[in-house]
């Protein structure tokens, strides 16, 4: 009864992702994103890879 003609329309959502025809690269992605990542906070991405290689290198006991 107090019904609007819009209400009884269901919403259509016209943005699409990812677009139609888009190729989905995730590796490449997220290479990227950690380059840009480096790019803005250098020092942080230095601890992550000096962490990392130590852990690698205390699990695999080269010595």
């Amino acid at each position: 009864m107090g019904q609007t003609a819009t209400a009884n329309k269901p919403l259509e959502d016209t943005t699409e992702y990812p677009p139609r025809g888009a190729d989905l690269q995730p590796t490449a992605d997220i290479s990227e994103y950690i380059k840009e990542y480096a790019r803005q906070k250098p020092e942080v991405a230095a601890m992550w890879c000096f962490g990392i290689g130590f852990i690698i290198g205390w699990k695999l006991k080269p010595w």
